[in-house]
């Protein structure tokens, strides 16, 4: 096994979450299946992660997953999206309208800063320092 393809965020509808990952983050839309039983296969991924994980965005079929929407993680941050411009990418995010719950923070393992998807999920932007040798 070489590395995880794809992980699942439950999500209240297709095209709200298509347009807050492609339009306020920057995804793209990697693909956007019909399955003909009234749901889609939808995976967004960071721009130019071509090999890397990709969020698969699975819309709740239940209540007990649309409980889940926003909760997956217990409200930790359970998401994180490396950046190699962190002040461009906060600029922008912010700009787009992403909910930052702090200020960025330059720690010594990088700059980050949390923010919200707009389901309430947490994630860190981070840009980690460099390695040292």
């Amino acid at each position: 096994m070489s590395h995880i393809a794809l992980v699942t965020l439950v999500v209240r509808d297709y095209d709200e979450a298509v347009a807050f990952y492609r339009d306020a983050l920057g995804f793209d839309l990697v693909e956007d299946t019909d399955r003909g039983d009234g749901s889609r296969w939808v995976v967004v991924r960071p721009r130019g992660a071509a090999d890397g994980t990709g969020l698969l965005l699975a819309r709740a079929k239940d209540g007990a997953q649309e409980a889940s929407v926003g909760a997956q993680t217990g409200g930790r941050v359970g998401f994180f999206l490396h950046t190699e411009d962190f002040a461009a990418d906060h600029a922008r995010m912010s700009a787009a309208g992403v909910r930052f719950l702090e200020e960025p923070r330059h720690e010594t393992y990088g700059s980050v800063a949390v923010f919200e998807d707009l389901y309430g999920n947490r994630w860190d932007l981070l840009q980690p320092a460099p390695a040292r040798s």
